[in-house]
């Protein structure tokens, strides 16, 4: 099969030849011919697995008659990077249709927005609470919306937007195909797919377990010694592009710092940054000038890069679905991959819901030359970091 059997525009042809696509993923085969029809959809998929074209060609040929200068689809993301990412595929995607699209995301200026909001454009790709300013002030008219998705839609939930996203519904046609796409499925999300969707398509593409090209270790290590192991790993191991995940954004912004100060080219990536380094990190991170990206789950959602040889989770993830998606950021294009888990004492029942559901106990591994032994550093009260009397003004 290819992409010849959707019957799309020539044009789309062209640019999806040019873009070197050549067979489709699992996932388009099952949703374009969907989509097509005018159905919803509700799609169970991982990043990687090619989302993104599933709806965006769909969209594209539905668009590419009809009325122009007014928005016909709207694409919700929970972040400015995977929004820039659908925003980046429509560009190509939509060459010389004619056919406009603008990312409406917060920590840029509103006015640029604005202004190619007036300009007119059929695409939105937008974060809820940027979007919501638009509405709010009145520059973006929602009402001849053809076509939502809402995408990733559970890490919308994990960062508090099912609120907005509800909010924002209000300023949509009642009748449009919508299609919501989640690489899980916790109960919020399949609460508001059953607002949103009508009598949809449901989709699970994916595995209940990691590719096996993707070698998974455990090391169990004491908490105060988490990022001298870590350190110690990565000067070991020969890599190509390590992607770093912790639970919180301080955890990401100091790993990064004790990494660049051990000698590595390492970058955090987390919800404080401004856009300009988001954009920087991600960038230096495809090109290979950064070699190692620290990063929270949200923030690594956008993150699409196929030379990815590791996935080091710093600290364990709280669920095993959380688990499969990380480590399956490796292990791509052919490749073999490894994903390598810290592990404290406080770790097991992680652990072991992980085991169970692959169905087999996972490798252990202690360094010969790394000193487990060390205690860890005594905190005293009298000490500048932890107490300052304040003076009292007279």
């Amino acid at each position: 099969m290819n992409f010849n059997s959707f019957h799309l525009d020539p044009i789309i042809l062209a640019n999806i030849h040019e873009l070197g696509y050549i067979t489709p993923t699992p996932i388009q085969k099952e949703t374009i011919p969907h989509i097509q029809e005018g159905k919803d959809v509700m799609g169970l998929a991982q990043t990687g697995t090619g989302k993104t074209a599933a709806f965006a060609l769909p969209i594209i040929q539905r668009l590419i008659n009809g009325q122009r200068g007014r928005v016909r689809a709207l694409v919700i993301a929970p972040t400015r990077e995977l929004a820039q990412q659908i925003h980046d595929a429509f560009v190509h995607l939509t060459k010389t249709t004619k056919l406009r699209s603008v990312t409406l995301y917060g920590g840029v200026n509103i006015n640029t927005q604005i202004k190619h909001l007036k300009q007119g454009v059929e695409i939105v790709v937008a974060c809820p609470g940027r979007l919501l300013d638009h509405l709010q002030q009145r520059t973006v008219d929602l009402s001849h919306v053809e076509v939502l998705v809402l995408d990733e839609a559970d890490q919308m939930f994990d960062m508090g937007f099912l609120p907005d996203v509800r909010k924002i519904l209000r300023f949509l046609p009642k009748k449009r195909q919508t299609l919501l796409f989640s690489a899980t499925m916790p109960d919020a999300i399949h609460q508001l797919a059953t607002e949103v969707l009508h009598h949809p398509v449901k989709i699970k593409i994916g595995q209940v377990a990691p590719a096996t090209s993707v070698k998974q270790a455990l090391f169990p290590v004491p908490q105060h010694l988490k990022t001298e192991l870590l350190i110690h790993i990565l000067h070991q191991t020969p890599k190509e592009s390590v992607l770093v995940f912790t639970r919180t954004k301080h955890n990401a912004k100091k790993v990064a710092l004790k990494l660049e100060a051990a000698g590595f080219s390492s970058a955090s990536l987390q919800g404080n940054l401004s856009q300009n380094r988001r954009l920087a990190a991600m960038n230096g991170f495809r090109d290979g000038s950064i070699q190692i990206l620290v990063a929270t789950d949200i923030a690594a959602r956008g993150i699409d890069v196929s030379s990815i040889s590791h996935v080091i989770n710093y600290d364990i993830p709280s669920t095993v679905e959380a688990y499969i998606h990380r480590i399956g950021r490796t292990g791509r294009a052919a490749k073999e991959g490894e994903a390598f888990t810290l592990i404290t004492e406080d770790n097991q029942s992680e652990v072991r819901a992980i085991e169970r559901v692959l169905g087999s106990k996972l490798e252990q591994r202690k360094l010969e030359d790394f000193n487990y032994s060390k205690t860890a550093p005594a905190r005293t009260l009298g000490s500048a970091a932890t107490f300052k009397p304040r003076r009292r003004k007279r």
